[in-house]
């Protein structure tokens, strides 16, 4: 058996069009000017806290807790209006195909609020594909370990079974903290030289499955 945990934006859907209008909603909302799409791009993958204590560094706590309150409405918001972010070409096939072999398990750990997640997945009826979903609600933000270790907690996994799939930084350092095999994807948000900390990396959807394939067999034997 082996559990494959993937992170959500920049790795499963491109929602990038969404974050950058949030963000727009939320520095508006505390009267601060936007941040360059590179600087936002930068720190997706955190949760909202943290992320803002990097984006807003001189605004006072009660501020970067506003921005991130605005943050949250204006993505729920989105929803309600019918925004659903695309899965990468070809990402939906691989999930299609891992959730279908006996002897692997599908989880997910994200920045994401639970609703976030559940509102995402239910859009396109894959709740039920995930055997383990960790969200920002419950844990420390990456790169802290502690939703891997959750998942791994979830489903009896080990670390010599798990695999981390991310597009960011955070993804990577959380992977190598919980010491399971981090894979990059390239295709996200973070550029390829911040991914430095990826066992593996991984430039199409089409090449996934045989680099997990791969890389279990390599720790197993």
């Amino acid at each position: 058996m082996r559990l494959v945990i993937f992170d959500v934006d920049g790795t499963l859907v491109d929602s990038q069009a969404q974050i950058v209008q949030a963000m727009e909603f939320a520095f508006a909302a505390v009267d601060q000017p936007l941040p360059t799409r590179r600087d936002i791009l930068s720190i997706v993958g955190l949760s909202l806290p943290e992320a803002f204590a990097v984006l807003l560094p001189a605004a006072t706590k009660a501020d970067q807790l506003r921005a991130s309150e605005a943050y949250k409405d204006s993505f729920a918001q989105n929803r309600r209006d019918g925004a659903k972010p695309q899965f990468y070409d070809g990402i939906y096939d691989v999930l299609e195909t891992l959730r279908h072999q006996d002897e692997t398990l599908l989880g997910v750990a994200t920045g994401k609020s639970r609703r976030g997640l559940m509102s995402l997945c239910d859009a396109y009826g894959i709740t039920s594909w995930f055997q383990t979903m960790q969200v920002a609600d419950d844990h420390p933000s990456k790169p802290n370990p502690s939703m891997i270790l959750q998942a791994m907690t979830d489903t009896g996994m080990s670390p010599h079974s798990t695999v981390m799939i991310g597009d960011t930084s955070y993804d990577m350092q959380m992977a190598r903290s919980a010491q399971v095999s981090a894979i990059g994807v390239t295709w996200g948000f973070h550029p390829r030289e911040n991914l430095g900390d990826a066992h593996v990396l991984c430039d199409a959807p089409r090449d996934l499955i045989k680099i997990i394939d791969q890389h279990t067999e390599s720790k197993h034997g």
